[in-house]
């Protein structure tokens, strides 16, 4: 490596060097042949590779080439104009090439400067351009497709990091061509003028003897200097040419998964109709029009022939694919099939309606893939879980407009949209309706109305909650996802949360798992955390508690506790506010009724009252939560630590979404305030 290093480096002080000092004839030549060489091996390497960031290093190769071009061209131009001679290449071009005739040299000189300096370079510079500035601005776009794909479950986590590295690449790449290009372009200029100066320099010395020791006649050295500037222009402008080319084919190139001769004569050649028209063509033209009937007659009627027979290459083709297709099918019915795939479950699986495709097709201004990715991670920053992934599926058995949400391929919930509408709800505050359809918010099951987009902005006026069609889905989406999030957490989702952790906190995990609890047991508490919307985000503090009261009991019910106490302040700050917070206890005479009646069994404890006391709980629990309803505040139940658990499996099925919470679990900074009592008396 250090040896490939060194020759890199030696190589371009070497370029620099010969810009200064004088070479000989003979190896001027071998540069010459050196310059041919890299500009034939780069042209075809950019002819033939299939994407443009196979030539990752083009743009330095590019300035490299141009540098060792620029050394070549002034070490013949100070041999031109010292010795007025520079080597048998040069020659050869001026004579043969131009025939000896300064005249034609100079317009071939010029035909050549043109097409490399205004076709080519010119072209290749405005591609770079425009590539440049489309690569960059389609990033943001390219990166959410990629989102989309791993989170629909496409791709795998491994492929999308590899295509986010490839848009990286290509815009560094594209964004480097940029400004290589101009590299090409001012080489091209740089060539034009060494001509100028070869030939008024070369005249000049040649006339003054300060060339050749004698002094010439101004036709002799007009002819001798052009002759010799023509020849050292057209050499450096053939590599010129090849080195344009070589730009132009990388900023041009486009990914195919063939070869380029392949899939020229694919593109060229692909529709039989094309060449029995133009075949047509040039027979008419070679009879009609008295042009040489032995080239445009043979011609034609041979692309005539070629396109009868791809025709019917086609269709021959097409039967077979069918013949075939029709046998894979039957014999994918006979074979025994791996049983595996039929049962496999999505864990979470958004199915939709032919109507609703606008909303997820990203060609058609649909972002509610884009919205879906945005659901996995914001539930991840703010709870701590691992998010399967999501996936979108449309579903022939669904109305147009419906949708539906399945967890482990049950479905729970679903609705229905009106395409092209907006929801708007009311927000309480509204004094003046507005005209629109009614209907039912699919999650909360508010009332709302259907409204048309012109309608929106008066809505909103009037003080309308107004959502769009992607956004009811995606926070329908949402709640679903939080509500059985605790389902949907596995043993190897926990694995993986320790994994992560053990890489900081060895010791710690190495103490817990699984000396004193197996990976289940961790996520029994974990699933018991997030079934009442506590974070699992500080598994470092989850974990070292579980560590501290394991030793003590593997009840995982009581461990959650322990872990809630510990989790205090972040519980604090999610169901408190600054100020007084208006709470609900319980009277202690129940708290002791409850306690008294817990009964343990080898699945767990639970509370064990009669009916009669139950609904006395239950009936004096909705009266006080109807207290802080109507206030507008969230009811939240505060209990003594012991009891927390047991009266929220009571009144779990009554009131699910109902916040218990211990006193325990309240931090010191959080002002609690209580307004009610929940009693049997």
């Amino acid at each position: 490596m250090m040896r490939k290093e060194s020759i890199i480096g030696i190589g371009i002080v070497a370029m620099v060097v010969l810009i200064v000092v004088p070479v000989p004839l003979w190896l001027l030549d071998l540069l010459l042949m050196i310059v041919f060489g890299m500009g034939m091996i780069i042209l075809l390497n950019a002819l033939y590779a299939r994407e443009a960031l196979e030539m990752s290093m083009f743009p330095s190769m590019l300035l490299i080439v141009t540098l060792f071009r620029a050394a070549v061209s002034l070490s013949t131009t100070r041999s031109i104009l010292l010795r007025g001679e520079a080597g048998q290449v040069i020659d050869v071009f001026g004579e043969v090439v131009a025939g000896g005739n300064m005249i034609v040299g100079g317009i071939l000189f010029i035909i050549i400067v043109l097409v490399n300096f205004l076709v080519i370079t010119k072209g290749s510079e405005r591609v770079a351009e425009v590539t440049a500035r489309f690569t960059l601005d389609a990033m943001p776009g390219k990166q959410m497709a990629i989102d989309a794909d791993l989170n629909t479950g496409i791709i795998s986590e491994e492929e999308a990091k590899e295509r986010r590295q490839k848009i990286q690449d290509e815009s560094n790449f594209y964004g480097a061509m940029d400004g290589a290009v101009k590299f090409v372009k001012g080489d091209a200029i740089f060539s034009i003028l060494l001509i100028f100066v070869n030939l008024v320099g070369g005249i000049t010395l040649g006339t003054t003897g300060m060339a050749t020791g004698e002094s010439m006649p101004i036709a002799e050295a007009a002819q001798l200097f052009a002759l010799l500037t023509i020849g050292d222009g057209l050499v450096s402008q053939i590599p010129a040419i090849l080195i344009a080319l070589a730009t132009g084919f990388i900023v041009t190139k486009a990914t195919v998964s063939e070869e380029i001769s392949g899939a020229l004569a694919t593109q060229l050649f692909r529709q039989p109709l094309v060449l029995m028209i133009g075949g047509g063509a040039l027979v008419v033209l070679g009879i009609f029009a008295n042009l040489p009937r032995i080239f445009f007659i043979p011609t034609g009627i041979a692309m005539m022939i070629i396109g009868f027979r791809m025709t019917r290459q086609k269709t021959m083709e097409a039967i077979e694919t069918e013949i075939t297709t029709d046998d894979m099918e039957v014999e994918e019915m006979r074979r025994p099939d791996d049983m595996v795939q039929l049962i496999e479950v999505d864990m979470i699986r958004l199915s939709f309606g032919y109507g609703l495709i606008p909303l997820v097709a990203a060609d058609q201004g649909g972002d509610l893939l884009e919205r879906v990715v945005m659901i996995r991670r914001n539930i991840v920053l703010e709870l701590g879980a691992i998010i399967p992934q999501i996936r979108l599926q449309d579903n022939i058995k669904l109305s147009p407009n419906q949708y539906a949400i399945f967890i482990k391929g049950v479905e729970v919930a679903g609705g229905e949209i009106m395409f092209d509408h907006y929801m708007a709800m009311n927000s309480g505050y509204v004094e003046e309706e507005i005209d629109g359809i009614e209907t039912i918010e699919p999650f909360a099951g508010l009332p709302a109305m259907w409204i048309s987009e012109s309608q929106r902005e008066r809505a909103e006026a009037l003080g309308y909650t107004v959502v769009d069609p992607p956004a009811i889905i995606a926070t329908h989406l949402t709640e679903v996802i939080r509500q059985h999030l605790h389902e949907l957490l596995s043993r190897q989702d926990v694995q993986k949360l320790i994994n992560h952790v053990k890489e900081s906190h060895s010791v710690l995990v190495d103490e817990l798992v699984p000396k004193y609890l197996s990976i289940g047991e961790v996520q029994k508490v974990l699933a018991k955390l997030l079934k009442e919307g506590i974070s699992i985000k500080d598994q470092v503090t989850i974990l070292e508690t579980l560590a501290d009261y394991a030793p003590i009991t593997r009840d995982t019910d009581m461990l959650t506790e322990y872990v809630r106490q510990a989790l205090r302040r972040a519980i604090s700050k999610k169901f408190f506010g600054q100020g007084v917070n208006t709470v609900i206890t319980l009277d202690p005479a129940l708290e002791q009724t409850l306690t008294g009646n817990i009964q343990k069994t080898e699945i767990g404890s639970f509370v064990n009252i009669d009916q009669q006391l139950s609904q006395r709980v239950f009936d004096s629990l909705k009266k006080e939560v109807a207290k802080l309803t109507q206030l507008g505040v969230l009811p939240i139940i505060l209990t003594s630590p012991f009891v927390r658990m047991y009266f929220k499996q009571l009144v779990e099925e009554i009131a699910p979404d109902l916040v218990v919470l211990s006193y325990g679990e309240i931090d010191q900074s959080a002002e609690v305030q209580s307004v009610g009592m929940v009693s049997v008396s």
